[in-house]
């Protein structure tokens, strides 16, 4: 059963994906419904999202679409796209201005759309209720490696260093700090002795932690409940925090949440995320740090200590090694040449390798 904030939250976007189902054409309720027990309802949210943009798409640039508002669509008016008018689309989302705001799709964003648009076909498709599956026929945006930015250990603790004293911000800056810097250390030192996903650490309660076991409860992707365990170093902080927050009267529905805002109420993710920055901002100004680079941060010390690319994916909590080896195939690669140079196939008498024995 979901906790309280988990319901919260599927509450919120149940509501948002209703309100957005009203604006679109009635196939799409009909899609929702469909796929409902194989997805969250932030995926169909999502989906939906993704399916008003090429809506809109179709009434602005395409000829025979133009006279329709996206509720009036039909499955009939659908099956005349063509695979041609997507791939226009998909270029189109490369910079576009809606509502005077202009908007940027880079390849995983492309992807992530025409993935929406293969499901929404391929759904009515396989019931026959359209005559082809024309989003098949769109090939997916290549996708190009990325070099995974990443701490290093003096980076490491310069950033806690950071979070505990508030070297370099500002004078404001530093006001809040004096309420929140044993929260924000102890933020930190989940992300990056832990590996824990930013909505993960968001949605944690104070019931969730077991301090006799070092060990506490998440919600997964997907809504599955898991543990992780963390070290002596986490514990400090997070006991330190605790100390602080059971002092605090919380805002109405938000007192079983470990990390607050100065408002009172429970951490969103946004706030984490800038939280994050700011500090890193300062600690290593050169790289652009998010709580996604500080999980990779910890995957990577992980691996480093353990070669165990299986741990890694466990505590991870990647379904499938094969995203886990993507993300530290540079560190398996350097491993591999450790394990060339260790091995010594005839040695001369002060050990080293006799060059002559190989003419």
């Amino acid at each position: 059963m979901p906790r309280n904030y988990d319901t919260q939250k599927n509450n919120l976007y149940t509501k948002k994906l209703r309100a957005i189902l009203k604006t679109q054409p009635s196939c799409c309720a009909t899609f929702m419904r469909g796929i409902e027990s194989q997805t969250t309802v932030l995926t169909r949210y999502g989906y939906a999202i993704d399916l008003n943009t090429f809506f809109m798409y179709l009434k602005a640039e395409v000829g025979h679409f133009k006279d329709k508002s996206p509720i009036d669509l039909t499955l009939n008016d659908l099956s005349r796209v063509r695979a041609v008018d997507i791939e226009m689309f998909l270029e189109h989302l490369t910079l576009y201005s809606r509502d005077e705001r202009e908007f940027v799709n880079h390849e995983r964003a492309k992807a992530r759309k025409l993935s929406t648009l293969r499901s929404f076909y391929k759904y009515f498709f396989k019931r026959e209720m359209i005559e082809n599956n024309v989003a098949a026929l769109v090939e997916i945006p290549k996708l190009h490696e990325h070099a995974i930015i990443r701490l290093e250990p003096n980076e490491i603790a310069n950033l806690l260093d950071i979070a505990e004293e508030g070297t370099g911000l500002s004078p404001m800056q530093k006001k809040y700090h004096k309420l929140t810097k044993l929260r924000d250390v102890a933020i930190l030192s989940l992300f990056l002795g832990t590996g824990i996903r930013i909505s993960e650490l968001a949605g944690i309660d104070m019931a969730d932690m077991d301090f006799a076991n070092n060990t506490f409860l998440i919600i997964r992707k997907g809504g599955k409940e898991d543990l992780l365990s963390f070290g002596e170093e986490v514990r400090s902080a997070l006991l330190q925090h605790l100390v602080q927050r059971e002092q605090i009267k919380t805002a109405p529905g938000h007192e079983q949440a470990l990390f607050l805002s100065i408002q009172k109420k429970r951490l969103t993710v946004r706030a984490i995320e800038n939280l994050v920055k700011k500090y890193a901002a300062i600690a290593t100004p050169l790289k652009k740090i998010s709580p996604h680079k500080l999980r990779s941060t910890y995957g990577t010390m992980l691996y480093r200590e353990t070669g165990d690319i299986y741990l890694v994916a466990d505590v991870l909590g990647h379904k499938d090694v094969n995203t886990t080896r993507k993300h530290y195939a540079a560190l398996s690669e350097d491993r591999r040449r450790i394990a060339a140079r260790v091995i010594k196939l005839r040695k001369q008498d002060d050990g080293e390798p006799n060059s002559d024995s190989f003419r």
